[in-house]
This record gives C-alpha cells, sequence and structure tokens, in this order.
C-alpha cells in the first residue's frame, strides 16, 4: 500500500460532470474527474455502482447523457471507440482460440494494414516485455491463466495506446497468481509509461496497482486520494467501511479543543481521546472508526483514563501473519483486533475466553459525521 510517485502536473484526462441515465435508472452521476499521464488509477467500488459503465464511456462504447470526456485535451464527443488513442482489456481475456499468441497480439496490427515486418518486430518486442516470447506458438487453451492474461494485456499495448483501459484485468486468476501478476502490472506499465485505469471490486487489488484510487458509490465518486489517504484519512463512514475492516462507533462530542476532542461511545467505558480537532457543534453526534491493527490487546489494565476497554475474546482466526480476534466488550458490542505473529510459538499467546482490555493511541481513531 506504499504511494508511488507520479508527475501531478501532467492532466491526461478530463471528466466534466458526466452522467449516464438507461431510462430512469442513473448509472453515473455527475461524476467529475481528473486523472494524471502516467497514472494507475483505480475506480474502485461494490457491484452496480457504476464504475464499469464510467471505463465505457471513455473508451466510446457508451455515450454520456450530460458532461463532457477530454482525452489529452481532446473532447471525445464526437471520436468514434476505434479512432479513440485508447485500448480495453477486458476481465474475459477474450482471446481468438484458434490462434496463436502470435497472432493474437498481432490482430490488431493487421487490421490496421501494417507492413508484415513492423507487425513482426513490434509483436516480439511486445512479447519480449510481457515474458512470453518462448510460447509465441502456443494456442491459448496451452497456457495458464496468468499467461492468457500477459497475452490480452500484449494485444492491447502492441498498438501503443497512450490510454489502456482495464476491467477486472486479474478477476479470473487465484490469490496467489494475482499477487505476483499485480507487481507485474505495475512494472510494465511503468516501463512503457502508459495511463491505466483499472475497474476493480477488490480492494487490495487497488491498494497494490493504485497511485490514486477513486471510491465509487451508487454512481458517484466519493473519494479520491492515494492508497494511503483513502485508508487512513476516509472522509465519510461509507470510505471508512468499504476499505478494509474497520471497528465504527457512534458518540457525542464531549470536549472540542483545537489540538484534541473527547468523545462519550454509550458502547464504550471510557471515553475516546483524539489528539487532533474537528470541525463539529458541541454535543454533535459523530462517528470514530478505529482500524483492527490500531488496537492493541493485553491481560492488564492499561494506565490510561481514555481510549481503553474490556471485554472477552470470543473468536480467534489464525492467519499465518495476522491473527484475528473478535473481542466482546462489557455492553455486548463485537470488536475486530488484528495482532501479528512476531513470533513462531510463544505460550503468551491470548486464548479463547480470556479477560482483555483493549486499547489505542490517540491519533489512532478517525472521527466522522454520522
Amino acid at each position: 500500500m506504499s504511494d508511488r510517485t507520479i508527475d501531478r502536473g501532467a492532466e491526461y484526462v478530463r471528466i466534466e460532470a458526466v452522467t449516464k441515465r438507461f431510462g430512469d435508472f442513473v448509472a453515473v452521476d455527475q461524476v467529475s474527474l481528473s486523472i494524471k499521464r502516467g497514472e494507475i488509477f483505480c475506480l474502485l467500488g461494490g457491484s452496480g455502482c457504476g464504475k464499469t459503465t464510467l471505463l465505457r464511456m471513455l473508451a466510446g462504447f457508451e455515450t454520456p447523457s450530460a458532461g463532457r470526456i477530454l482525452i489529452d485535451g481532446q473532447d471525445m464527443a464526437a471520436i468514434p471507440p476505434y479512432e479513440r488513442p485508447v485500448n480495453m482489456m477486458f476481465q474475459s481475456y477474450a482471446l481468438f482460440p484458434h490462434m496463436t499468441v502470435a497472432r493474437n497480439v498481432a490482430f490488431g496490427l493487421e487490421q490496421e494494414g501494417l507492413a508484415k515486418a513492423d507487425i513482426e518486430r513490434r509483436v516480439q518486442e511486445m512479447l519480449e516485455i510481457v515474458q512470453l516470447r518462448d510460447y509465441a506458438q502456443r494456442k491459448p487453451h496451452q497456457l495458464s491463466g496468468g499467461q492468457r492474461q500477459r497475452v490480452a494485456l500484449a494485444r492491447a499495448l502492441v498498438k501503443r495506446p497512450k490510454l489502456l483501459l482495464l476491467d477486472e484485468p486479474l478477476g479470473a486468476l487465484d490469490k496467489k497468481l494475482r499477487e505476483q501478476t499485480q507487481f507485474e502490472l505495475i512494472n510494465l506499465q511503468e516501463k512503457l509509461g502508459v495511463t491505466f485505469i483499472v475497474v476493480t471490486h477488490d480492494q487490495e487489488e487497488a491498494m497494490t496497482l493504485a497511485t490514486r484510487i477513486g471510491v465509487m458509490n451508487k454512481g458517484q465518486i466519493v473519494q479520491v486520494g492515494t492508497p494511503t489517504e483513502i485508508y487512513e484519512f476516509p472522509n465519510s463512514r461509507f470510505v471508512a467501511d468499504f476499505i478494509g475492516s474497520v471497528n465504527i462507533f457512534e458518540g457525542s462530542l464531549v470536549e472540542d479543543e483545537p489540538d484534541h476532542v473527547r468523545i462519550r461511545c454509550e458502547e464504550l467505558d471510557a471515553p475516546v481521546f483524539v489528539s487532533h480537532g474537528i470541525s463539529a457543534a458541541p454535543e454533535a453526534r459523530v462517528v470514530v472508526a478505529i482500524r483492527p491493527e490500531k488496537i492493541g490487546m493485553s491481560r492488564d489494565r492499561p494506565t490510561v483514563t481514555d481510549n481503553v476497554a474490556h471485554g472477552v475474546v470470543k473468536e480467534i482466526a489464525y492467519m499465518g501473519d495476522i491473527s484475528v480476534y473478535l473481542v466482546r466488550l462489557d455492553g455486548g458490542r463485537m470488536v475486530r483486533v488484528t495482532i501479528p505473529n512476531t513470533e513462531r510459538q510463544t505460550d503468551e499467546r491470548i486464548v479463547w475466553d480470556e479477560s482483555v482490555y483493549l486499547s489505542w493511541q490517540p491519533a489512532a481513531p478517525v472521527v466522522l459525521s454520522t
């Protein structure tokens, strides 16, 4: 989830107040967005949020009901899909089963009428880049899922688009191969300098791939930011709850100072102390979001009066690198805590039905409006 540096001064794609209606249904609702040249931008959201419709409008397969799409400063309204500096890679890959790898990659260039020697040279260059030169004469059914994904990527990139649109590009791969391919995709994009816009519902995939993420909900972009900004500083309860795991408590503001606030939450015995100010009226109802990895757990009560809660461990899931604990607080609320497994074996590990105290640092909570 490390944020990569890009040239933030070079805008390449501008989406201005774009809306798409299908009858009475609004699939994309007044979306405005700016995407930088050479960026991997991820549109992240659940099914039906409008992300694929937005991608299809960029490709020219759908026409906006309102608004404008500009690519490299040119309005795309009158530009058909085949004349846009854009290519699209679909989740299904859509490879021709009767063609070899080389012919699949060459197909688009052949349709453009390039000279045979130029086609062969560009195909070989692209197969070298995606590490498939030795597989040029194989058919798609003779390849693994990851290799087929790279063939589809080579076919999309061999035409040298300035913008590549990827719709759930890794969805057909198993988890381990998907993780490996994510880094291959990043390295390939950095080598070629092509702007990528990726549609995905997979939060981990977006966090790994993206220089920036646009979170979508009900046809709107609700937050845009780097992976760190989206995860650590969500701007709404929806984003906090959608990205990763989070514990959310509702409460009232009882102390409001420029450098800190205190919040009384009905489900917690002690107040929540937050080491930054917020914009809210006295006694305002707010939401406190705390990530599971930011909560400490101990058998002994910490020597603090704020940011502490008591409960009993009800569930434990060993995930290898971390263990996930579900702790039932005295008031009945279940809280999720993740602890890194830094030691292979230890007799000190907390087990089921133990009485524990949870605590967190003042900078850990994020305070949001209800």
